[in-house]
């Protein structure tokens, strides 16, 4: 049923993007070109020959000079991943919709591209949205089947910044219904609409994080950038599981107006990659100050706006790091993880091991404080929409009318704790809130002053678990909590292997750190080179 569901909206929306772009060369004035148009046209409806580079390796600079000396355009590249789509993701079900103007925005970064007029390093490269990123060419669902029946009033504010920044913007990854907030014991990667997403190393296993479809696109080099969301790990687990780069901004960098919430005290979205540059380069496009979203309004008038300019390929010189090596994660990780600080050590770095404090507070407060503002942020953002529910109390209630919404589990326990749950007003979560607030950054801040650090590294993800609907995650995660409530910046990169399950080292510094933390990131993927494309097992 999944395959079928996606295949149609392949078949459908590529057709529909070959009508809109012969439609758009014949009303265009840029057929005055020489025929280009036409070719591309002609290259859209018929199968394109092999690519000259290694897509998997390329960067978005290598591509961006491709394309400004002409030995590359935009529709190619689309066409080359929507070709990857098409006989790859049967396996992985990572991708829910094609956007059906997809050709017409490839064709428009070409015409951009021969007048010498790019809008940025982003112009012409194609993007995948998880699918809770508004779009009105495209469904909206976050997974969930009672929102197919209705519509977003316009595109989320990243999506628009990804537009004016010239991306391309490709279609909508799977992810894991309400971005993992409905069960209490949920399996990450299936959704109502899209069903499971596969770990693009070992089918059979589990992609993490409710952005596990971007994960396993950019691991699959089904896309050059995702975008992905995080409220706790859904951005860095689904990156470090699936063996690719994510990071997680400063919160307040990035939007998060018309993104499916969970908490506006927690939630944005980032870039999810193959390559740290990509990231730092999707970051300074996403970054804006959104009027609709307040948080914007906070970071720095000198905060960077070129991340990628500053990624520095020797930033581990000199560096000081401190090692959190979460041993509850297993052997088989800290073994990974005393290799890769072994690495940093030969680069140049001091590493010196730390336990940032408060964990457990931080983890008996974090969920009773989600579940309040879940109901007040999931409820003002259906207000949004054109049409379908309108509460929590509407979703619980599809669900269980709804046969298809059970087909993996039928638990949806933290949507009932949450209609139930206290109100924002009340004093009992104001100061549970205040509490997470303040400990989540010293956990952070007094680590980093007590041992003069330049930032935190920690395993990012144990070896991905199976993907079981009936017993659910296996989700041991901490590393990901501390920058998660505190606001801060998180990068992970790949770090090693366990067989073939790739483990992600995830790195960590205080608020608006942004630029640090990647390069950082960069020097520590030069030096461990640890990115293994994926070899789709079918089990271990």
């Amino acid at each position: 049923m999944r395959s079928i569901h996606r295949l149609a909206h392949f078949q459908v929306a590529a057709t529909a993007a070959a009508v809109v772009l012969a439609a758009a060369f014949q009303s265009s004035p840029a057929r005055a070109d020489g025929g280009a148009g036409l070719d591309s046209l002609q290259d859209a409806e018929r199968e394109p020959a092999p690519l000259s580079f290694d897509l998997d390796k390329a960067t978005i600079p290598d591509l961006a000079r491709m394309m400004g000396r002409g030995e590359l355009s935009s529709i190619r590249l689309t066409l080359a991943y929507l070709q990857r789509i098409h006989h790859l993701d049967g396996k992985l079900g990572s991708v829910l919709f094609i956007n059906p103007l997809v050709l017409a925005e490839a064709a428009a970064s070409d015409v951009r591209h021969r007048a010498g007029k790019p809008l940025g390093p982003m112009d012409g490269i194609p993007v995948l949205l998880k699918d809770n990123a508004d779009t009105v060419v495209m469904p909206t669902t976050a997974g969930s089947r009672a929102l197919l029946g209705s519509s977003p009033a316009r595109d989320a504010f990243l999506v628009r910044r990804l537009r004016a920044g010239g991306a391309v913007i490709l279609g909508k990854a799977n992810l894991s219904e309400w971005a993992n907030f409905r069960s209490v014991k949920p399996t990450s990667g299936w959704s109502g609409v899209g069903g499971h997403t596969n770990n693009p190393h070992v089918l059979d296993r589990n992609p993490c994080g409710s952005s596990s479809g971007s994960g396993a696109a950019v691991a699959a080099s089904l896309a050059q950038v995702a975008i992905g969301s995080e409220t706790d790990g859904s951005i860095v687990c689904a990156a470090g599981m699936n063996g690719v780069v994510g990071h997680k901004p400063s919160l307040g960098l990035v939007s998060r107006s018309g993104v499916v919430p969970i908490s506006a005290e927690q939630d944005t979205a980032g870039p999810i990659t193959r390559h740290v540059v990509d990231s730092a380069i999707a970051l300074s496009v996403l970054q804006a100050r959104d009027p609709d979203d307040p948080a914007t309004g906070d970071y720095p008038r000198d905060q960077p706006t070129n991340y990628a300019k500053l990624l520095d390929p020797n930033a581990l010189r000199g560096a000081r790091i401190g090692l959190w090596s979460l041993p509850v994660l297993g052997p088989d990780v800290d073994r990974v993880m005393r290799a890769t600080a072994d690495t940093l050590r030969a680069n140049g770095a001091t590493v010196i091991e730390v336990v940032p404090p408060y964990q457990d507070q931080l983890a008996a407060d974090e969920l009773p404080a989600l579940l309040t503002e879940f109901k007040r942020d999931i409820n003002a953002y259906l207000a949004t929409r054109i049409g379908g529910p309108r509460t929590l109390a509407d979703l619980i209630a599809y669900n269980r009318r709804d046969p298809a919404e059970r087909t993996c589990f039928a638990d949806q326990g933290l949507f009932e704790q949450a209609e139930v749950a206290p109100p924002p007003s009340d004093p009992g979560y104001r100061a549970r809130r205040a509490r997470l607030a303040d400990l989540s950054r010293r956990s952070i801040d007094e680590t980093l002053a007590k041992f003069h650090l330049d930032a935190i590294v920690a395993p990012t993800n144990p070896p991905a678990w199976k993907t079981d609907c009936v017993k659910g995650d296996n989700d041991i995660i901490p590393s990901s909590t501390p920058a998660a409530i505190a606001g801060y910046p998180h990068t992970t990169v790949p770090a090693g292997f366990i067989g073939p399950l790739p483990v992600g080292i995830s790195i960590f510094a205080g608020r608006w750190s942004d630029a640090r933390v990647l390069s950082l990131a960069s020097a520590v993927e030069r030096v461990t080179a640890a990115r293994r494309p994926p070899r789709f097992l079918p089990t271990l």
